[in-house]
């Protein structure tokens, strides 16, 4: 049988549009579906891990629990603090299993290579977790949010707080990743433009057990602060080994840059009382906060991290959108996100910017000392409520280069 050129074309032409229709009707009609990609099991899972999960199920059931008439679905992972595990369980949730947004991402690591998934499938992430500020710089995407807090809103409030109360020697205690020499690396431009100096770093393995030879080289520096610029697990078990080098003792005082309410209730206020810490989000700050802490501690019998108030602040305005924009179309979704101000339990005052940056208000804390706690989990002084234009990185100053 022959057939001409044409016909043959005519024939291809319309079975690749009834594949891509039947493919756009399969999609179509699938259930919205979210995944949780997040560290259940080391150094950053008490921040966020299962409670960022269930805050993201709170959103969802606050919500209603469908969307377009069919149940909202959410799956879970871990990425084991791996790059490559991270950037492949984002391909596949992308490509093969429907994921339409993906939220969390427990290192800047991960983040960064997860974050290469979602431009090359053009679909949405939502970073609650990772910190680094790069994400809504250098490396920002046209497809990610950054929800919580960032390494440079973190050094612009604590570490100019601590500057200002006379702490100008700095040496920091670094984990030896992206995030780490981030918080480093924005610290340090705070503290030397308020003319402080930097007398040296030691850079520590991710959830290492023995910070002791890294002490001894912040304690010889002799510098006034010793900057942790860690979290989670790695801060605590610093924290807790200076107490036993007598560091603070001695004269020197600690800084926790990137700290949270889980951190100071595993140190106890008799050890962390006195630190000077930022967070994005505090239950006990008024009634809303208040109302969604106490339903998340009948849940999870723990008070909320900031980023677990704030996985559920982002589910809750990623689903908002959709049902706003009548579709799950990525740039129409998107759209609506920066439309709608951000107005929730996490906070009542903020915007999603075009670099991916969602600003919002800081709060600047000092951890209780025990006699001045009045109830369990009453742990923070409000020293400051400060605005997110302020410790925020100007949207022009971040080099990300979907900004003109």
């Amino acid at each position: 049988m022959k057939f001409s050129r044409h016909a043959i074309v005519a024939a291809t032409l319309s079975l690749s549009l009834m594949i891509g229709s039947a493919a756009q009707a399969q999609q179509s009609d699938a259930p919205l579906k979210i995944g949780v990609m997040t560290d259940f099991g080391s150094v950053y899972s008490d921040i966020g891990g299962a409670g960022n999960v269930e805050g993201a199920k709170m959103a969802i059931e606050e919500f209603g629990g469908t969307m377009f008439g069919k149940p909202i679905e959410l799956i879970t992972a871990d990425p084991q603090m791996k790059a490559d595990i991270a950037a492949n369980i984002a391909r596949k949730w992308y490509e093969a299993e429907n994921v339409d947004m993906i939220i969390d991402l427990p290192t800047s690591a991960t983040a960064l290579a997860a974050m290469e998934m979602s431009k090359r499938y053009e679909k949405i992430m939502i970073i609650t977790d990772a910190a680094s500020s790069d994400i809504t710089g250098k490396s920002c995407s046209p497809y990610t949010a950054h929800w919580t807090y960032d390494t440079y809103s973190n050094a612009h409030t604590v570490g100019s707080a601590v500057v200002k109360q006379g702490g100008d020697s700095w040496f920091f205690i670094t984990a030896d990743y992206l995030f780490g020499h981030s918080i480093e690396r924005d610290v340090s431009e705070v503290v030397k433009a308020a003319g402080g100096k930097i007398l040296g770093s030691a850079r520590h393995p991710l959830n290492t057990s023995d910070f002791s030879s890294f002490l001894l080289q912040a304690q010889a520096s002799k510098a006034k602060i010793i900057g942790l610029a860690n979290a989670g697990g790695d801060t605590i078990n610093a924290i807790k080994q200076a107490a036993e080098f007598g560091i603070v003792a001695g004269g020197q005082k600690l800084a926790g840059i990137v700290m949270f309410i889980s951190d100071i209730h595993s140190l106890g206020l008799k050890m962390a009382q006195g630190l000077i810490i930022t967070e994005a989000y505090y239950w006990d700050q008024n009634e809303r906060t208040r109302a969604f802490g106490k339903k998340f501690f009948e849940r999870m019998k723990r008070m909320p991290s900031m980023n677990q108030a704030s996985t559920y602040s982002a589910t809750l305005h990623y689903l908002k959108a959709v049902k706003a924009a009548g579709t799950r179309d990525t740039k129409a979704v998107l759209a609506k996100m920066r439309e709608m101000p951000v107005r929730d339990a996490f906070t009542d005052n903020g915007y999603l910017r075009e670099d991916g940056r969602m600003v919002h208000s800081m709060l600047l804390l000092e951890v209780k000392k025990p006699e001045e706690s009045k109830y369990p989990w009453d742990y923070y002084k409000i020293l400051a409520e400060v605005p997110g234009d302020q410790v925020f990185r100007p949207m022009k100053d971040g080099g990300c280069p979907l900004i003109k």
